[in-house]
Formats: C-alpha cells, sequence, structure tokens
C-alpha cells in the first residue's frame, strides 16, 4: 500500500510537473514568438540609414540656402545706406534690422500658419501658428527648418519697402507696417501661390493649362512684387523728400554718400541669391543637384545680362557708363529671373536679364515723370522687374513641366502669369494702402519738416553714423508734442 500510494503519489507529481513543464515550454515558445514578432516590427520602424541620410543633406542645404537669404539683409542695408544721405545712415540701418525682427516675431506667430497652414478654400491657412518643437516634419525636413527658409524670405518682402520711403519716414511707423506685412499681407497672397491655394491651381479651374496654375518658383511675384507694391503705396502716400522736384516739376538728383557700401551691398545681394533660387528647390540630393545647378546657372546668367544692358541703356543715354545703373542693373536681372530659373534654359536666361536692365533705367526716370520719390530704384529693380519676370515664364517656359508660348505651348500659361500679376496688385496695393493710410490718419507716417533738414539719425535715434561729419556747436531744436520748440543737446550734419 505504501509502495503503491508512493508510486501513486510519484506519478500525481510527475504528471503535475509534467503539465508544469509543458506550461514552461508553451509559456517560454509563446514569449520567443512574442519576442521575434516585436524584433521584426522594431526592424520595421528603424528608420532607412539611406533615406535618413537624404533628409539630413536635403535640411543641411536648406538650412544653409536660409542663412544665405538672411545676410542679403545686410546686403539692403548697404545698398540703401549708400543711395542715401550720411544724415540718416544710422536710420536706415536699424529700419533693416528691425524689418527682420518684427518679421521674425509675426511670421512665426501668425504669418507662417496663415501661408502653409491648413487651406481654407485656397485663400489662407488654418493651421501652424506659433510653431513648436513638436511641429514634426514639413515636405520631408524638421518643419523648423522650412520656417526658417521660409522666414528669410518675409524679411525680404518687408525689407524691400525701406528703400523706397528712405529719409523721411517715422521709425515707429516703419515697426508697424514691417509687422503687418509679415504677419498678414505677404503670407495671404503667398498662401495663394506656395500654399497650394487658388492661384496654384488656376489652369485646372480655368482649363487654360490643365495640371498647372501659376507659377513663381522663387519669388519674382511672391516676395518682390508684393516688396515692390508696398513700397510704391508707401512712396505714393509719403511724397518725395524735400527738394527732390522743383517747382516746374523737374527732377533734382540728390546723391546718395558711399558709392563704396552701394556696390558691397550689391555683391552681397548678389551672393545671398545663390540661396534665394537655388534654394527653393527645397533638396539638392540626388536628381535635385540638376535642377538646382540650373537654377544657380540661371540666377548668374541674368545678373551679367541685366548688369551690362542696363550700363549700355545709360551710357548711350548719359554719356557715361553711370554705376548707379549698372549696379541696379544686377539686381534687375537678379529680380526678374527668380521665377523662371527653373523653367527656362541658360539662354533664355540670357533674353530675361537683358529685358531687365533697361526696364530699370527708363522705370527710374518714368517715377520721375509721376514725381514719385524712390531714393534707392526699388520699385522699378522688385515691382516692375518682378512682374516682367513672372510674365517671363509664360513666354520662355520649356523645362519642368512648364510650356510657354515661344515654346510652342500657346497662351494659355501667359494669360494665367497674368492673372496672378493682377491679383497681386489689387491684393497687395489694396492692403499696403490702407495699412499706411490708417499709420497716417493715426502715429503719422511721415517726419516733420525740421526732422528731415536734420536728419532722422540725430531726432529718431539721438546718434549719428560718421561722429566727424558733424558740425560742432550747433544746437538742433525739436519739436515736441504741443507745437513748443524746446532745445535739444547735440550737433547737426553737415550733409
Amino acid at each position: 500500500m505504501f509502495a503503491s500510494m508512493k508510486l501513486s503519489t510519484f506519478k500525481s507529481a510527475f504528471l503535475a510537473r509534467g503539465k508544469r513543464a509543458a506550461l514552461r515550454a508553451v509559456g517560454a515558445t509563446a514569449g520567443l514568438a512574442v519576442v521575434l514578432a516585436t524584433a521584426h516590427l522594431v526592424g520595421a520602424q528603424e528608420p532607412d540609414p539611406a533615406a535618413e541620410a537624404i533628409r539630413g543633406v536635403n535640411t543641411a542645404w536648406v538650412l544653409i540656402t536660409a542663412f544665405l537669404v538672411f545676410f542679403m539683409q545686410a546686403g539692403f542695408a548697404f545698398v540703401e545706406s549708400g543711395l542715401t544721405r550720411a544724415k540718416n545712415t544710422t536710420n536706415i540701418l536699424m529700419k533693416n534690422l528691425m524689418d527682420f525682427v518684427m518679421a521674425t516675431l509675426g511670421y512665426w506667430a501668425i504669418g507662417f500658419g496663415l501661408m502653409f497652414g491648413q487651406s481654407n478654400g485656397g485663400l489662407f491657412g488654418t493651421s501652424y501658428f506659433f510653431i513648436g518643437a513638436d511641429a514634426g516634419d514639413f515636405l520631408d525636413m524638421p518643419i523648423l527648418a522650412f520656417w526658417l527658409f521660409q522666414l528669410v524670405f518675409a524679411g525680404t518682402a518687408a525689407t524691400i519697402v525701406s528703400g523706397a520711403m528712405a529719409e523721411r519716414t517715422k521709425f515707429s511707423a516703419y515697426l508697424v507696417y514691417s509687422l503687418i506685412i509679415s504677419l498678414l499681407i505677404y503670407p495671404i497672397f503667398g498662401h495663394w501661390v506656395w500654399g497650394s491655394g487658388w492661384l496654384w491651381t488656376l489652369g485646372d479651374s480655368t482649363g487654360l493649362v490643365p495640371g498647372g496654375g501659376f507659377r513663381d518658383f522663387a519669388g519674382s511675384t511672391v516676395v518682390h512684387s508684393v516688396g515692390g507694391w508696398a513700397a510704391l503705396m508707401g512712396a505714393v502716400l509719403l511724397g518725395p523728400r524735400i527738394g527732390r522736384f522743383g517747382k516746374d516739376g523737374r527732377a533734382n538728383f540728390i546723391p546718395g554718400h558711399s558709392v563704396s557700401l552701394f556696390v558691397l551691398g550689391i555683391f552681397i545681394l548678389w551672393l545671398g541669391w545663390f540661396g534665394f533660387n537655388p534654394g527653393s528647390q527645397l533638396a539638392i540630393a540626388g536628381g535635385n543637384a540638376d535642377a538646382v545647378a540650373l537654377v544657380a546657372a540661371n540666377t548668374n546668367i541674368a545678373a551679367a545680362a541685366g548688369a551690362l544692358t542696363a550700363l549700355i541703356t545709360a551710357w548711350l543715354r548719359g554719356g557715361k557708363p553711370d554705376v548707379a545703373a549698372a549696379m541696379n542693373g544686377v539686381l534687375a536681372g537678379l529680380v526678374a529671373i527668380t521665377a523662371p530659373c527653373a523653367y527656362v534654359t541658360p539662354l533664355d536666361a540670357v533674353i530675361i536679364g537683358a529685358v531687365a536692365g533697361p526696364i530699370v533705367v527708363f522705370g527710374n526716370l518714368f517715377l520721375e515723370k509721376l514725381q514719385i520719390d524712390d531714393p534707392v530704384g526699388a520699385i522699378p529693380v522688385h515691382l516692375m522687374n518682378g512682374v516682367w519676370g513672372t510674365l517671363a515664364i509664360g513666354l520662355f517656359g520649356s523645362v519642368n513641366g512648364v510650356t510657354g508660348v515661344f515654346a510652342g505651348g500657346g497662351f494659355g500659361q501667359l494669360i494665367i502669369q497674368l492673372i496672378g500679376v493682377l491679383a497681386c496688385g489689387a491684393w497687395t496695393a489694396g492692403t499696403s494702402f490702407i495699412l499706411f493710410f490708417a499709420i497716417k490718419s493715426t502715429i503719422g507716417l511721415r517726419v516733420s519738416t525740421h526732422e528731415e533738414m536734420i536728419g532722422l539719425d540725430l531726432l529718431e535715434h539721438g546718434s549719428t553714423a560718421y561722429p566727424g561729419d558733424v558740425v560742432p556747436g550747433l544746437i538742433i531744436r525739436s519739436q515736441p508734442k504741443g507745437g513748443q520748440t524746446k532745445p535739444a543737446t547735440g550737433t547737426m550734419p553737415a550733409k
């Protein structure tokens, strides 16, 4: 009995132990299966090293070109200060700093979202406001990298206006303008084009260019014409500088104070444009390298052609090779090629730049006839040549799916480009006129006659860029609120 009980107990224990072993075996097998499955899933989710490398290269390219475009602010600052009088140098430099400061904050908070957020009927975006570090990717790159690249374009549109309104605009008024254009005016039009808004898809809705629409590769209209239209409205509402036009309507030349600064600024802008246009490909790895190379070559060729034809035009008219004409011819060619640089051949780029040069020369003369004072030629450079370059796509386009008139594509693309130009003019001229008129009616747009004569450096900023170029011992008399004149310490510029 004991034996049988022992055997029975052993059998029971054995069976129990076997059951536990079996359960452990099943559990181990299931666990192994789970581990293998998890490992498989983890492996599937691991980033592809090649794809990550391409993403990194493209992100670095976009950031580097953004840095180049940012440095164009220095180019604009030098061009504008060189072409204006010494007594306003600090004011010009401050404006070119602060318009980018205001653009940064406005475009981060609201502008980028209006431009690239989820589209509301093709009119404006509704997301990406107050963009943060957790916003994720955009176009296969960190969204903050894309935001920074787009920000420097917004800053460029804002700073264009500074030159046309130079030497007579209140600093406070300019701060308000810089914020509003970066926060509202520029982004909404930008959404219509680069945010896949109604202009981008206009070819389908009209049937003129099925599968296409308004095209502007890097911003002849989106950036330069927007800035140019705003500059025109500002210059008109401000009126000309004291002494710019005589009583008989004849234009008087007011020379700038530094050709060296002007020329240095042009070279900085030319360099920056190699970020402006090639960077707009938003990638450089793989086949993108071919597109970037075409854009860079076209950019340089058009700039050279614009400089040459502007120089020849001014030389034939005035009998001298004028430095201002040649330098503004460079900018004219650069602005004109900015929209079509990815859609045309190098030969087309020569023609586009060559037409741009005379446009800037005769554009300045046209403004003088209208008694519109643009001290640096911003309106002919950015507005007039922005329009020309945008229309040139409809004429010469033959690359990357765009076919213009001279490439056998008919007039469809040209008509759409013209609609885009008109839309930009209606929106930007209308909104910027309202903005400047509102500023003029509230805080004031223009400095007093006294301040303009003394110079904005001393009376707006309390300093001068060139302490050696002042007349010592003179008393500046400022005009405070209330109309009573009071003495203020300082010196009066000799220029």
